[in-house]
């Protein structure tokens, strides 16, 4: 990528090496969290049922907001600042979500991080949680390298606060009481954000942000985290009625029509007939 010229976020809460406040996660929550990482369950949720069953009261830990100096820190900021510029245009009132860079754990509004479970979006408030191992999985697990692919990660997350002051998440409220129901609901979501991602990645190529073969890095990436690769990985067999972020197809898919419309509205996976 070219972020030479974009700028750096300053909504980044850095808190890299400054180890954990509060409880943990009991054992059975960690395993909950663990779980669902590798069968690509939607982490926001493992981390709401890894606090109900840890039942630990944790507290956010306040830290002051700007930009990182190192240069990982310097990407992922540059990043977001990106993802501000083409949302704040897209999307009418649009409200920057925070970056929380974090080692191993850290407290959320939506229970306890774990790096185990890759990052993710609290919608409780607003923030994307990544730690920035889970680019070394990326590369090495996933088989999936690249500093586009690694963007992607990010434009995803911000793929679900766009959906957060939309009002989308409402719809995971649709999906009745049934396990079954909650996941298809889940890989609409997942789905719409991979879209979201392809249509910041539409407008970041316009801006000159793009190299040739960043494309195939994302694609790559959606590729590699689809829940029947996924599955077929860690189990040895797939199980459809369990996916909660959609196949490998489905997801290269999306964020495929997300990027070469550049239009929030090809992204309504509600609406479709088949994903």
């Amino acid at each position: 990528m070219e972020l030479g010229n974009q700028r750096a976020s300053g909504n980044v809460e850095d808190r890299r090496g400054m180890g954990m406040v509060g409880g943990g996660l009991g054992i059975g929550g960690i395993a909950v969290a663990v779980i669902a990482y590798f069968l690509g369950f939607d982490p926001g949720t493992a981390l709401q049922v890894g606090e109900q069953v840890s039942n630990v009261a944790q507290h956010e830990r306040s830290v002051p907001k700007g930009t990182p100096e190192d240069q990982m820190g310097q990407f992922v900021a540059r990043v977001l600042g990106s993802t501000e510029d083409v949302w704040g245009k897209l999307l009418d009132g649009y409200r920057a979500p925070t970056l929380v860079l974090y080692d191993r754990q850290t407290p959320s509004a939506c229970g306890m991080g774990q790096a185990a479970m890759g990052p993710f979006y609290c919608p409780n408030d607003e923030k994307l949680y990544v730690d920035l191992s889970f680019y070394r999985d990326l590369r090495t697990r996933f088989q999936a390298p690249g500093d586009f692919a690694q963007a992607y990660v990010i434009a995803h997350e911000v793929g679900h606060h766009v959906q957060k002051l939309t009002g989308t998440f409402r719809r995971m409220q649709a999906g009745g009481s049934s396990a079954a129901g909650r996941n298809r609901v889940s890989v609409r979501m997942e789905l719409q954000a991979d879209c979201y991602a392809g249509v910041w990645g539409h407008h970041a190529g316009a801006m000159n942000q793009l190299d040739p073969g960043d494309v195939e890095e994302a694609l790559n990436a959606a590729s590699a985290i689809g829940d029947d690769r996924l599955q077929q990985q860690t189990q040895g067999r797939v199980v459809p009625e369990s996916f909660t972020h959609g196949t490998s197809a489905q997801r290269v898919r999306w964020f495929r029509r997300g990027l070469d419309s550049g239009r929030p509205q090809d992204c309504d996976t509600f609406a479709a007939a088949t994903l």
